[in-house]
């Protein structure tokens, strides 16, 4: 029997019979306006099945003036869903924030909580579900945010390239230092750093992560939330755990100098250390570091390798076309790719190569793409590379010194994916400029 708040329940039966209903953004429209004459918690164990099926990340139901629409993010895109009256929006914004264990009577003020999914299929899988309300003009608008196991991914599954591969391994297999993953908000961050975490994991090492808020759990580590209302920060967690004797250690984020110099100071203590930061590209991290307080002659011994990424769609299998390359094309992809060291492997092109172009099927819910995949930049910072952040160079200095050492650029990365058929021209522009 499903609860009345905390949990909503989908079973096989639910799954197995409207499978065709649920397959993609078209057909879940139809089910959901379908559904919307029986109970509300009917119809947002509807809506919770679908997102899951199709694989959206986040529901945004916003509220309008003549009623509400909800949109599902999928590969990173927005997508009209469906549309709800005043009165169907507001029961199902009360059974949001019922399960949510919010305030049902508080419309004026943000809320945030969070409910689970308990989908029963061959073994039962729990998802979190998190939410947050927003006062507007015309009523709460809600974002849900789908924290599915499934997007938890090993190394080999990240799209890396094979040198990068290597890479990541060696750097993963180091006993003390730094990695750090940088990109913009929804960029995969944290499932980076979650396969380095699967990666390394084992009975011999102990792993501690700090994290606001735990996304994923992962059996056989030790996982802790900030609770800044207790006085539980990233950085007084972080002295917690560093006294916790911990062979690698996970800062979900660093935010501020005392972080910063915590968890650099425990990467040249003996610990291998994880952290993400928020900078547009790899050099950037180092002057992010400068510009928290943080001092060269600290950052650059501490530091193995920094990991810029973007996340990028990829060409839906079913139907993608393939098209000679037109001359533009060819030759932007001559000018960008024409430094690249001779150990990375590029397929050989020309004016008449044929590549895949988007087209858009019911599969990829006519977008012409299915599924993501990372575009990375990977800063090794070894004794040569020390010695110059040590110097104090620009962003742009950092980044000309680290590409004279073999840097693969997102753009570049972008570009080998688009000869590989992995993606689009259209695509790297948009995400990569």
């Amino acid at each position: 029997m499903e609860k009345i708040t905390g949990e909503i329940n989908i079973d096989n039966d639910f799954l197995t019979k409207n499978q065709e209903k649920l397959q993609n953004v078209s057909s879940l429209s139809q089910f959901i306006e379908s559904s919307l004459s029986e109970d509300t918690s009917i119809v947002l164990k509807t809506i919770m099945a679908g997102a899951i099926e199709i694989n959206a990340s986040d529901l945004h139901f916003e509220a309008e003036e003549n009623g509400s629409e909800l949109r599902m993010r999928i590969d990173g895109v927005l997508q009209k869903v469906c549309s709800f009256n005043s009165f169907q929006y507001k029961s199902i914004v009360s059974r949001i924030k019922l399960l949510s264990k919010m305030k049902l009577n508080v419309e004026k003020k943000p809320q945030d909580g969070r409910f689970t999914i308990l989908l029963e299929k061959e073994i039962t899988e729990q998802i979190e579900i998190r939410v947050s309300t927003l006062p507007s003009e015309y009523g709460e608008t809600i974002v849900i945010r789908v924290l599915n196991p499934k997007s938890l991914i090993s190394l080999e599954d990240l799209g890396l390239r094979k040198d990068l591969y290597k890479i990541f391994t060696d750097q993963s297999e180091k006993p003390n230092g730094m990695i750090v993953v940088t990109g913009p908000t929804g960029s995969g961050k944290t499932t980076t750093l979650y396969a380095f975490l699967k990666k390394i994991k084992s009975s011999e090492i102990k792993i501690v992560t700090i994290e606001d808020p735990i996304e994923y759990h992962l059996s056989g580590i030790s996982q802790t939330q900030v609770d800044p209302k207790k006085g539980y920060d990233f950085a007084s967690g972080l002295r917690s755990i560093v006294r916790q004797d911990p062979d690698v250690i996970l800062v979900g984020e660093i935010r501020d100098l005392e972080t910063a110099s915590i968890a650099l100071q425990a990467a040249l203590t003996g610990h291998l250390v994880l952290s993400t930061l928020h900078t547009n590209d790899a050099a950037g991290t180092i002057a992010r570091l400068n510009a928290l307080g943080e001092k060269p002659v600290n950052i650059a011994p501490a530091i193995n390798m920094v990991v810029a990424q973007r996340l990028i769609r990829k060409l839906c299998p079913k139907c993608a076309e393939e098209k000679i390359i037109s001359k533009e094309l060819h030759e932007e992809l001559k000018e960008t790719l024409k430094n690249i060291p001779s150990s990375i492997e590029i397929p050989e092109f020309n004016e008449k190569t044929k590549i895949l172009f988007p087209k858009g099927c019911a599969y990829c819910n006519n977008t012409g793409y299915k599924g993501r995949i990372g575009l990375f930049e990977t800063l090794i910072v070894d004794s040569e590379m020390e010695d110059f952040i040590l110097t104090s160079p620009s962003s742009s200095a950092l980044e000309k010194f680290a590409i004279q050492k073999g840097m693969i650029t997102m753009k570049q990365d972008g570009y080998i994916k688009i000869l590989n058929n992995i993606t689009s021209f259209e695509e790297v522009k948009k995400v990569v400029g």
